[in-house]
């Protein structure tokens, strides 16, 4: 009886060790007007160990790129950078404001109650590379999203 109890055991633990490493809450696409060609997307990123959102590509677009808005001097500036590191066990906002995926060379307009799939790949240290798979909803041009949950921060 030892011997198939401990290779259930071996199993789960092996599989539990190929899950996904990275998860993805909140997320969701900005609708478009027609003939807009791009568009935002906006989600709350998790990993267990320390990794870097590396890129992203999408169905609806020719491109994926991923953005980072920032001050500079009085002027809100909107630059693209090659990746977005993530901290071990934090999570990372991607809303208006700060970074966030843009979807450039869109095939068509996005509308509200629709959802776009995005594939996001998160590479980790020794090269290893997992992808990401979220279906992410179009929500409303004026749509505010929730703010993420502060760590550590209980409101009573």
């Amino acid at each position: 009886m030892k011997k198939p109890l401990f290779a259930l055991i071996a199993s789960i633990a092996f599989a539990s060790t190929a899950l996904a490493q990275t998860t993805v809450s909140e997320p969701w696409v900005r609708a478009t007007v027609p003939q807009q060609k791009s568009s935002g997307a906006f989600m709350h990123v998790r990993s267990a160990d320390a990794a870097r959102l590396v890129s992203a590509s999408s169905p609806v677009a020719k491109s994926v790129e991923i953005h980072k808005m920032e001050m500079v001097g009085q002027m809100m500036k909107m630059r693209e950078v090659d990746g977005i590191d993530l901290p071990a066990g934090e999570t990372v906002n991607l809303a208006s404001g700060g970074y966030h995926i843009m979807l450039v060379g869109l095939n068509k307009q996005l509308k509200e109650g629709e959802s776009v799939p995005l594939s996001l790949l998160v590479e980790r240290q020794q090269g290893k590379r997992e992808t990401v798979v979220v279906d992410a909803p179009v929500k409303a041009l004026t749509y505010a999203a929730p703010k993420a949950p502060a760590a550590g921060h209980a409101h009573h």
